[in-house]
């Protein structure tokens, strides 16, 4: 099916922007509708690659102001900081928590490489979402807001109990930009109850 026709209309308009992916418009969606930035804010984008999450916090909070961490490499971004390494690698967060610091808004679009086994692929999914959500222990300030992608499955209820421990407000919401065959779903914490302990 032509990789589920991936030079869709949000394919075309990316390249037309100037943007370096479609995914830009999902978190464009999820911000109008949730109101994530504001001028100013520290924002961590966990899972950057290809970096167009972190060309658009930018734009919404001021250069100097987001930090993109991925395994990958990514094309420089102006005002934006970079670390390349694992988020699952337990010395390279606490690292990233050092260099972060407090920080006001946590976005990751983090996703497993893909093995067609969808439990499989689900599991992971959930367990690079728990590492961001354990980020947020270690960084996000009171009052802080989260927006994280997680595939849908059988622990998907079990992690939104999760965030809903650690935010006054969450949702799950699947933005237009979307596709339709695409579990995807992305679950946005709002009001940060402050660090555990």
């Amino acid at each position: 099916m032509a990789a589920y026709k991936r030079k869709d209309g949000y394919y075309h308009k990316a390249q037309e922007e100037g943007y370096r992916s479609r995914a830009i418009y999902k978190l464009k969606q999820i911000d109008e509708k949730f109101n994530i930035f504001k001028e100013g804010n520290v924002v961590v984008d966990l899972g950057a690659a290809p970096g167009s999450w972190s060309e658009y916090a930018v734009e919404k909070v001021g250069e100097g102001n987001v930090l993109a961490v991925d395994k990958k490499r990514i094309r420089e971004i102006d005002g934006v900081s970079f670390q390349q390494g694992d988020m699952t690698d337990k010395s390279f967060l606490r690292r990233i928590s050092i260099i972060a610091g407090d920080v006001d808004v946590v976005i990751s679009d983090m996703s497993p490489n893909i093995t067609g086994n969808y439990s499989m692929d689900h599991a992971r999914s959930i367990y690079l979402a728990q590492q961001a959500l354990k980020f947020c222990y270690a960084n996000l300030s009171e009052g802080g807001k989260f927006v994280v992608k997680v595939f849908q499955g059988e622990d998907f209820k079990d992690y939104l109990d999760r965030v809903k421990e650690a935010f006054h407000a969450v949702y799950g919401h699947s933005p237009h930009a979307s596709r339709e065959s695409s579990s995807e779903m992305y679950v946005i914490g709002k009001n940060f109850k402050g660090k555990k302990g």
